[in-house]
């Protein structure tokens, strides 16, 4: 085995294909996703993790760090997003 990492993983066609390299690289992968309050499939996609090879997919609940340490702070400092 070449080690274990953890792989910032959203399900998509690009995080799964790097997935499989990892895997196929000799790497153990461990699956992150955070809950920010996307509208996302979470079952279909820690089934898809497991099912590529993933030896685990960890899901966290993130929402209330995501308001309270990002967006609050980017709405304190009036931060622009594009321009706006």
């Amino acid at each position: 085995m070449a080690g274990r990492l953890c792989l910032a993983y959203s399900g998509g066609l690009d995080t799964s294909c790097i997935l499989r390299w990892l895997l196929d690289a000799g790497y153990e992968v461990i699956c992150f996703l955070a809950n920010v309050g996307q509208q996302e499939d979470f079952d279909a996609v820690e089934a898809k993790a497991l099912k590529i090879g993933a030896s685990k997919m960890v899901i966290l609940d993130l929402r209330r760090e995501f308001i309270e340490e990002f967006c609050f702070r980017a709405i304190q400092c009036n931060a622009q997003y594009e321009g706006r």
